[in-house]
């Protein structure tokens, strides 16, 4: 058989074909383990709404962010999108910060050889829509908070969908992880204090979420922000969206984030009882997560899990407890007041449909 020269333009990062070109993870907002589409109140701790993109503020509950917030229709190609709504009208002091976030892994951007000369131009675009007009800001950022890239970028018209493009060229400073840990932030501000802005377009030394003199989302009471399609990817020109499908998306996300909700009857797993009120399971995670999770995610609620024996039900009555964990799987436990017989085996259940266990390799 004759082999057939493969024209090299088609292996580079900018070429026209589904693969890793994009460094972001689940980018389209297509999936959403963790709330189903349900609203999330912003707090001051790093929560999420769908995979992989999370946010925060400095003071509670100045926004709420959900997958198709106002059920608007997205732009051509996209079926999800990511919405933030204001909650009121919020004079952002000087040392606050509103924002969203996507930590990106260091693995997938070492290529990048940010932090040296052979530094790597890379392209941001993406979708953006709101009620209010004017100049935006957001940044990139290393994981040690001390090198940052300030952009800023204009939405022209209210409640339009408009796509955006932004170039920046590679930090030849500081220190830009390559290994399982952060390689770079993306931030998207949406309320940010002059303590964490500074002048669009240049790198600095230090730690900034957005540019100098940003609209402030949370500055108007109802105001919205809706965005998607986000790409960040090698080279000087944004390229067509790296389309993936739902399977091999729903993987990526699962390195960080696995949620197990098999419903009312539903089987976490086979356990061992070690006791007449303790039962013990051992979980295979469907991918290697990033890191070995060091806790337990479930519902808060004790009578959401049961343990299944030959005769009977017997319903938790405390909630299930993280046992121990590798990158592969994890140990946990549920606890009944009686009724367990030592050494038997039992099967370890959701009592409702609100019954779930979740573990976390977040960045």
């Amino acid at each position: 058989m004759a082999l057939t020269q493969v024209d090299q333009g088609l292996l580079s990062t900018n070429a026209q074909y589904t693969g890793f070109k994009n460094r972001l993870i689940n980018s389209a907002m297509v999936i959403d383990q963790r709330n189903a589409g349900a609203s999330v109140t912003q707090t001051t701790s790093v929560i999420y709404s769908v995979d992989r993109f999370s946010f925060n503020g400095s003071v509670t509950s100045k926004f709420t962010v959900q997958q198709n917030a106002g059920a608007v229709t997205p732009p051509a190609g996209f079926i999800n999108y990511l919405g933030i709504t204001s909650l009121s009208a919020y004079s952002v002091p000087a040392g606050e910060l509103y924002v969203i976030r996507q930590a990106i892994e260091g693995l997938n951007t070492a290529d990048l050889t940010w932090g040296t000369a052979n530094a790597q131009t890379v392209t941001l675009s993406f979708w953006v829509r709101s009620s209010l007009t004017g100049t935006f800001g957001g940044s990139l950022r290393n994981s040690a908070a001390d090198r940052s890239y300030p952009f800023s970028y204009a939405i022209n018209s209210a409640n339009t969908w408009e796509q955006k493009s932004i170039t920046i060229a590679g930090d030849q400073s500081g220190t830009w992880l390559t290994t399982n840990g952060i390689g770079i932030n993306l931030f998207f501000g949406l309320g940010v204090g002059s303590t964490y802005s500074n002048t669009a377009g240049a790198w600095a030394a230090g730690d900034y979420r957005s540019a100098t003199g940003a609209t402030s989302v949370v500055g108007t009471s109802g105001a919205t922000f809706y965005i998607t399609g986000v790409q960040l990817e090698k080279g000087s020109t944004a390229t067509s969206f790296d389309y993936l499908d739902y399977g091999r998306s729903l993987i990526q996300c699962q390195r960080y984030y696995w949620k197990f909700s098999p419903l009312t009857g539903g089987r976490f797993n086979n356990g061992y009882a070690e006791s007449s009120t303790s039962c013990l399971g051992v979980i295979q995670f469907p991918v290697p997560m990033r890191t070995a999770p060091t806790a337990l995610e479930q519902s808060g609620t004790a009578s959401d899990y049961v343990v299944r024996g030959s005769a009977a039900n017997n319903v938790c009555s405390s909630v299930p407890t993280f046992q121990n964990a590798n990158v592969y799987g994890s140990g946990f436990a549920f606890t009944v007041s009686s009724g367990l017989t030592g050494n038997g085996a039992f099967q370890m259940r959701a009592a409702t449909d609100a019954g779930y266990l979740g573990w976390s390799a977040e960045l």
